[in-house]
């Protein structure tokens, strides 16, 4: 990849703009530099979402548009750090580096290894202006590294997970590397191993795979799945969930085993009451269901329909709150009495035989507003639970 930073005022300049139109504008002015400049601008524009701290500092480099789009966000790369430190580090899929960077300032010696050439040399300018000059980065394959590299204390990879023909892939043996053919070396050579796949992943298979798994981590960002790590390490031990959404309303976490649920009893709702629950998609994709009545004064409102309700509001369930305003079923009379004068909802279904799309036409209501409908199921009978947000 060719560096211009004589275009860096440039850059500075028209990173506010939009990037199709500075394409068509300054194609003479630019020449063959305009597609760097573009990518830069854009890159900086994503970044500003993405990775908010690097966006202030002047100097970073950015990829091309795929690597942006696949590198991890900032709030996740940092909750990452959080769960390894030690003296030594090698990320053996470092990409643009961005959980790298985040990872790498809790060891002494840090090392990134990235096949893709240009990937490294944009990692190499951009660590010691992110404050991390002694990252040592590698361009090579990271199986052959592995096989001849010394130990470390940890070792984070990130599998490819999509195909050669560019399809989403959801088991182990399809992402590239297949981790399940070189779990022994990853192991002897790092204490402990850091690994992220897709929140496609059946976690109980994976667990299963990849045996001496310390810790599951099913990170959330604003109640959506995006990833889920599994923290390996050599001493036998029961593996714990950890469920986290990370919000900026304040991060949740709720921690199990598949012990303690197994063993928790189910406990139904007499009553919907007063409040409703929706746990988060990091709860429900981990699969605490019945745990989380042992934790919360909460009952489910069905072995399958992931609600709970309680009477009185509690502000420390990890999920949305809802109250109840009336719930009712599919019956013509009732849906007219309840639903009269609301044009827009938001519809989910939990455990009921008709699709979200299905209800609204059904319904006749569109999408929106400041009112909630979950169709579910309660003692065998499919009911509408009119809601509102708190």
């Amino acid at each position: 990849m060719e560096l211009y930073p004589d275009l860096s005022s440039f850059i500075q300049a028209h990173r506010n703009d939009n990037v199709q139109t500075l394409a068509l504008r300054e194609q003479k002015n630019l020449g063959d530099k305009l597609p760097y400049a573009l990518n830069q601008i854009a890159g900086w524009q994503k970044a500003k979402e993405k990775i908010p701290t690097w966006s202030e500092i002047e100097g970073i480099i950015y990829p091309p548009h795929l690597s942006m789009e696949q590198c991890s966000s900032e709030r996740t790369a940092a909750y990452k750090a959080t769960l390894v430190q030690g003296e030594s580090f090698t990320d053996l899929t470092g990409g643009f580096g961005v959980d790298f960077s985040f990872i790498a300032r809790h060891f002494k010696k840090a090392t990134m290894v990235e096949q893709r050439e240009e990937l490294c040399e944009i990692a190499r300018h951009n660590f010691p202006i992110l404050g991390i000059p002694y990252a040592t980065v590698i361009n090579g394959d990271a199986i052959d590294h592995l096989n001849q590299m010394e130990p470390v204390d940890v070792i984070f990879i990130d599998p490819a997970r999509r195909d050669q023909q560019g399809r989403k892939t959801v088991s182990i043996e399809d992402c590239e590397p297949n981790l399940l053919e070189i779990l022994e070396p990853l192991q002897a050579h790092a204490k402990k191993v850091l690994i992220k796949y897709s929140p496609m992943l059946d976690i109980s298979l994976a667990v299963k795979e990849l045996k001496q798994v310390e810790s599951v981590h099913v990170v959330s960002v604003e109640n959506e799945c995006k990833e889920l790590l599994f923290l390996l390490s050599p001493k036998e031990q029961e593996t714990t969930y950890h469920c986290l959404n990370l919000s900026k309303k304040g991060d949740s976490q709720f921690s199990f085993s598949m012990e303690e649920e197994k063993n928790a009893s189910l406990q139904l709702a007499e009553n919907i009451n007063e409040f409703i629950y929706e746990p988060f998609s990091s709860i429900l994709k981990a699969g605490a269901y019945k745990s989380l009545c042992d934790h919360f004064p909460v009952k489910k409102l069905d072995a399958s329909s992931h609600l709970y309700t309680s009477s009185e509001i509690i502000n420390t369930f990890p999920g949305r709150a809802f109250r109840v305003t009336s719930a009712f079923t599919l019956n013509k009379k009732e849906v007219k009495e309840n639903l009269r004068g609301i044009e827009k909802a938001n519809i989910a279904v939990r455990n009921f035989p008709i699709s979200v799309n299905e209800l609204r036409n059904k319904l006749k209501i569109k999408e929106g507003g400041e009112k909630y409908i979950f169709a579910t199921t309660h003692k065998g009978e499919h009911l509408l639970l009119l809601c509102e947000k708190i």
